[in-house]
Parts: C-alpha cells; sequence; structure tokens
C-alpha cells in the first residue's frame, strides 16, 4: 500500500511539486535527512501566475494578482488570494497529515512539535493577521505574513469597501471548527545546500457574535449553517502556515497564503 502526499512552496523557484511514497520510497540518512523519489509538476508561467498539474491530473490555476476588471457587490466579500476555498476535512490528507507529523516532523525535526498546540496558535494568528488586515494597513503584516504575498494583499485590500475589510475580522472566541487541511513537508533540489521547510494550511470557521452569544448564555444550534439567520455571519478562513526547520536555522512561524470568504456568497451567485 502506497501512501502519498503532495507538498510545493510557491515563494521559490527552486522548489518543486513533489509526490513522496511513504512506504516505499523514503529513507532516513545518518543526518536525519529524508531522501525521496520524486517527479516535478510544477509549470511555472510567470511570477505572478502558476498552473499546478496535480497528481491525479486536475489543474489548479493560482493566481496572486487581483483582477482589476472584477466587479463585487459591496456587501459580498471578494477573495483576497486566488486560490482554491477549502471548507472541510479530507480523509486522505488527514491520514497523510497524521503520518508526516508523527513519523517525520517530531521524530526527526521538531520532537516538541503539537500539532493540537499548533492549532491553537494559529487561532490567535488568524485573529491578529485578520484585524491588521481590516485596517488596510499592510505594513503592519511584516514579520507575519511572507514579504512576497504583500504586494498583492496591499493591491486586494485597496479595492475593497471599507464595509468589505470589516468583514476580514475574525476573533479567536468567534472560531467554532478549525481543523489542519494539509500538512506538507518541503526540500529544495540542492543537495550541497539542502533546507527544509513545513508548511501547514488551516480551515477556521467563525460566527461573527459567537462569544457574545455565548457569554449571554444563548443557545448555539449545531446546524447555523443552514439557518438563514446566521448564514451571513458565518465566515470561513484558509491560512498556510510556513516555517524553516533547516539545521542551525532559527525561524518562526509566517504566513504565505490568506484567503476569507463568506460561503452564502457562493449560494447567492448560485
Amino acid at each position: 500500500m502506497n501512501i502519498h502526499t503532495i507538498i510545493f512552496l510557491s515563494r521559490s523557484r527552486n522548489f518543486s511539486l513533489k509526490s513522496i511514497s511513504f512506504l516505499n520510497n523514503f529513507k532516513i540518512n545518518k543526518q536525519c535527512y529524508c531522501t525521496f523519489i520524486s517527479q516535478k509538476n510544477v509549470l511555472y508561467k510567470n511570477m505572478n501566475r502558476h498552473q499546478f498539474n496535480v497528481l491525479n491530473g486536475q489543474t489548479w490555476n493560482f493566481s496572486t494578482e487581483p483582477n482589476k476588471n472584477e466587479e463585487l457587490p459591496n456587501n459580498k466579500l471578494p477573495p483576497l488570494m486566488q486560490f482554491p476555498k477549502l471548507i472541510w476535512p479530507s480523509l486522505g490528507k488527514s491520514i497523510k497529515n497524521f503520518f508526516l507529523t508523527n513519523i517525520i516532523i517530531k521524530p526527526y525535526m521538531d520532537n516538541e512539535f503539537s500539532l493540537p498546540e499548533f492549532i491553537l496558535g494559529s487561532k490567535k494568528a488568524v485573529e491578529v493577521v485578520s484585524n491588521k488586515l481590516s485596517t488596510g494597513e499592510v505594513k503592519t503584516l511584516v514579520g507575519l505574513v511572507a514579504d512576497d504575498i504583500i504586494p498583492s494583499l496591499q493591491a486586494r485590500l485597496s479595492l475593497m469597501s471599507l464595509t468589505q475589510r470589516e468583514q476580514l475580522v475574525m476573533n479567536e472566541a468567534d472560531i467554532y471548527f478549525s481543523f489542519p487541511y494539509q500538512v506538507g513537508i518541503i526540500f529544495n533540489d540542492d543537495e550541497n545546500d539542502q533546507k527544509r521547510f513545513v508548511e501547514i494550511t488551516m480551515v477556521h470557521h467563525a460566527l461573527k457574535g459567537l462569544s457574545g452569544m455565548r457569554s449571554r448564555g444563548e443557545e448555539v444550534p449545531l446546524n447555523l449553517g443552514l439557518l438563514p439567520e446566521y448564514q451571513n455571519k458565518i465566515c470561513i478562513a484558509n491560512y498556510r502556515f510556513i516555517k524553516e526547520f533547516t539545521k542551525g536555522v532559527e525561524s518562526d512561524w509566517t504566513v504565505n497564503l490568506v484567503n476569507h470568504f463568506k460561503p452564502i456568497d457562493d449560494l447567492e451567485e448560485k
């Protein structure tokens, strides 16, 4: 049985999409590095638009630039980055995440790493970043998000109304469902200067005003996503975190993908 995962880093041209077969195609050498049999599957179109040919033949188009001709209703939340909207967990990816976390990351990269603790920390990070995004002052995001996505965020925020920016705010206490959608391990192609990174894509569901409802003792229905009175208050955030784990390098988690969307907007378009 083969278990595969897809890992990629879009920040550098020196990295590529790779397929890992855990049970057949990897080994750990004396320096605790992983060697994988891999195949490049990324086609770079240019600096701002990439096309990823995924192993199953599906093609994803990814753009970091806003479409200036796009017209959106003032009450709808436009995407900050063009990336597939992630809403629910994937069973297959959840199994792969377990293997990566417990067989690779904890034994060979960081024996103190805890995915539950990371999830808690990511909630706070989403609160901090989303509040800064709502002000439109992206310069305050330096050190929190990757430098190469700041210009595209600035361009996108400049096209948003004050009402739309206010909808970006996601308070930690309003988040009611969170999960890691995908965990990835990244190695560059330079054997003489090998670097390794971990990427974790998180999905957070939030209901605006949830903390106030709980403090007042109000009962929150389990099917709130189906109730019209709650649908416009539900927002989903997709954040991808990255950290370098190269031996001898001190690094912090930063965000290299940010997206907020409201499921009700897609339903209304249909």
